[in-house]
C-alpha cells in the first residue's frame, strides 16, 4: 500500500465536532456516528443569517438550511418519540393535507427552527440513553414496533442524506466548504 502524504488527508471540519471511534461496541459506535452527522449538520448552519438559511440555493430543488432543520426535528421527533417512545404527539411541519411543509413554508424564524431541532435531538440522546439497543418501541400501529437499533440506524443514513444536500447548499450560500 502506497503512504498517503499529510496533505491529502482530510483535515478535520471544527474543534466542536465529536472524534469518530475506529473501534467500540455496537452502541458506542451508532451514537457516535449519529452525533457527528448532527454536528456536522449544525456546523453547515453556523454562522449564517436568517435569510441565507432559508434560501433555496439549488433551484430547482425547495431544500434550504431552514426547510432541512424543520425536517430533521421532525425525523427525530418521529423515530425518537413517537415511533421508539411511543409518545402521543402531533407530527412537526407535517399534515396529511400538506406533507412538505418542513421544506414549502419556511414562516417563522430558523432560530426557532434550530432550537426546535436541539430539543428534539437532545429527547432523543436521553430515550437513546435509557433503553437497550434491541429494545423494542412502543409504536405497533405503524408496521409493528421498531428496534432501537434500527432507529439508530435509519437516523444516521438520513443525516449522511441530507448532509450532502447540506454541503451543496452551503457552498451556494456563501461559498463555504470542507465542514
Amino acid at each position: 500500500m502506497e503512504h498517503v502524504p499529510p496533505q491529502n488527508l482530510a483535515r478535520p471540519m471544527s474543534a466542536d465536532r465529536p472524534p469518530l471511534p475506529s473501534a467500540g461496541d455496537e452502541r458506542e459506535v451508532l451514537t457516535a456516528h449519529l452525533d457527528w452527522h448532527r454536528a456536522t449538520f449544525e456546523a453547515k448552519c453556523a454562522g449564517l443569517t436568517a435569510e441565507q438559511l432559508s434560501l433555496r440555493a439549488v433551484p430547482p430543488s425547495t431544500l434550504s438550511l431552514h426547510g432541512l432543520l424543520r425536517h430533521l426535528a421532525g425525523v427525530e421527533r418521529w423515530w425518537f418519540r413517537i415511533r421508539f417512545a411511543g409518545e402521543d404527539l402531533p407530527l412537526l411541519y407535517y399534515s396529511d393535507d400538506d406533507p412538505d411543509q418542513d421544506f414549502d413554508d419556511l414562516a417563522g424564524d430558523p432560530a426557532r427552527a434550530l432550537a426546535r431541532w436541539r430539543e428534539e435531538v437532545a429527547h432523543a440522546r436521553r430515550i437513546t440513553a435509557g433503553s437497550p439497543l434491541d429494545a423494542l418501541g412502543a409504536d405497533a400501529d405503524r408496521g409493528g414496533p421498531t428496534q432501537l437499533r434500527v432507529c439508530l440506524v435509519k437516523l444516521v443514513a438520513e443525516y449522511a442524506r441530507h448532509n450532502g444536500h447540506a454541503d451543496l447548499l452551503r457552498e451556494c450560500v456563501d461559498g463555504a466548504t470542507g465542514y
